[in-house]
Parts: C-alpha cells; structure tokens; sequence
C-alpha cells in the first residue's frame, strides 16, 4: 500500500498522507512519495492548487521513531535533509498555492509540514504539537524559520520549549494557521477552497508567494524593487488581460493559470 496518494480533480492535486495505523508518522518512504508527489503536480499545468491531509485521525504525527533508533550522526543528517529539508523546500519554491488540511494531530516535523504549506486549514478537533522536546530534539522541518514569522517569538519558544498542545482554535486565534471548521464541515469547506483557488491567476499567486519568500530576507527598498519587477512580469499575463476584460464587460473572469 502507497504511504501517500494522489489523486487530481477539477484542477486540484489531492495528496493524501497514508499511513492512518501511524497517524500518518512519517518514514523514508513517505518522504521520497510525498516528494515525487509534489514534483509531479508543480510540473503539471493541469493542476493549479495542491491540497495536502492524511487518511484516517491524524495529519501527520512527525517522524516514526522505529526509523532513527540510535542512529548515527551520519544518519540522522542524512534523515533531516533528504526526508525533511528536501520536502519543505519544495513546499516554499512551488509557485502553485498549497493548502494543508489539517484533519487531525499535527506533531513535531507534522506539524511543520503544515506550516510551511501556504494557507492552513484545521478542523475543529484537530491540534498542533511542537513535540520536539518531549524526546530531547529541536524544532526541524523549518519550524525555527517559520513558527516565529507566524506567531511571534515569545510565543514560538513557548509552544517550542514545553511541547504544549495547541487547539484548533487557538491556532487560529494566535495566526498559526488561517481558518478551522466544524468537522462535519471540514471536507466540504477546505475542498471547496482549493477548487476555488484553481481557478484563480495561478501565475499571479505564484509570483505572489515568490515575493513573500523573498520579504524574508529583503529590505522595504529591495522589495519594492521586487514588486516593482515581479509586477511587469504578471502584467504580461493572460490572465491579467483576461481579468481586465471580464472586469470591463461586468462578467466573471475565466483564467487559464498564464
């Protein structure tokens, strides 16, 4: 049985974390098929959103312990570079907008998976655990880089240091993630969102989550000048002209992601 499935419909990329016996734990083989997921949707014009969630509980419960048992240093850099590092760059580079739906736990690197997504969704039972700590690690997957962007340091280092469980609720009310819903309306409201999102300016929001990677590091002059440059590159659009038009002639934009 795949540890993780793919599924393509109405210009979304569903992927799907699949391994619910482990609440969706995360393994070598995991990452490699998450991996070859993620490059087949950002090289696939056809798909224009990519939706991210685990089978069964739980999103992702971090790393499965079976595989790193007294690993050596050798390995445990080989294990956070190829399974981890290598997935959140990618998760930050695909210029398509990347929803996590988060259905369920979502612990240490889990929990980071999710908010190197662009837009994360929860529902209402689920949680956020940075559960590093509980076992002696630091925060990986980017969440040292990310978590703090989100909710401030102070609170990073709280929720970093003593492991504490985070509502759905809370997360949304702290900007950890964007929205939660009730969980009989989970399905329906985050596929709803990514349907929507495929048929937005793919382009444009590529171009979009480019300048927000780049405010990182710029300052407000560089990234004026990035908007300056990045903004005459979406002017050249299809969709650009297209949206223009439609807005003209009192109708609703048909964009094709160009």
């Amino acid at each position: 049985m795949n540890t993780v499935l793919l599924h393509k419909e109405n210009g979304v990329g569903y992927i799907t974390l699949n391994r619910p016996e482990k609440y969706n734990s995360y393994n070598r083989e995991m990452s490699v098929e998450l991996q070859d997921y993620l490059d087949e949707c950002a090289a696939d014009d056809e798909v224009r959103c990519i939706y991210i969630t685990g089978a069964g509980k739980g999103f992702c419960s971090g790393q499965d312990l079976s595989e790193a048992i007294n690993p050596t240093p050798e390995e445990f850099e080989r294990m956070v570079r190829e399974h981890y590092n290598a997935t959140i760059l990618r998760l930050r580079t695909i210029e398509k907008p990347i929803i996590a739906a988060v259905n369920g736990v979502a612990a240490g690197a889990g929990a980071n998976i999710a908010l190197a997504c662009d837009i994360v969704l929860a529902k209402e039972s689920a949680s956020f655990i940075q559960a590093f700590s509980k076992i002696g690690l630091i925060p990986d997957s980017g969440g040292t880089y990310i978590l703090p962007r989100l909710v401030g340091m102070q609170r990073a280092a709280a929720l970093m240091m003593t492991g504490d469980k985070v509502t759905a609720a809370d997360a949304a009310n702290m900007g950890m993630i964007y929205k939660y819903y009730t969980d009989a309306d989970f399905e329906i409201e985050t596929r709803k969102m990514a349907v929507s999102l495929a048929q937005m300016p793919t382009m444009g929001i590529g171009l979009t989550k480019r300048l927000l990677n780049q405010s990182y590091s710029h300052s407000l002059e560089q990234q004026l000048n990035a908007e300056k440059e990045t903004q005459v590159v979406a002017g050249g659009s299809s969709d650009f002209k297209e949206g223009v038009q439609a807005f003209l002639e009192k109708r609703k934009p048909v964009f094709i992601g160009k």
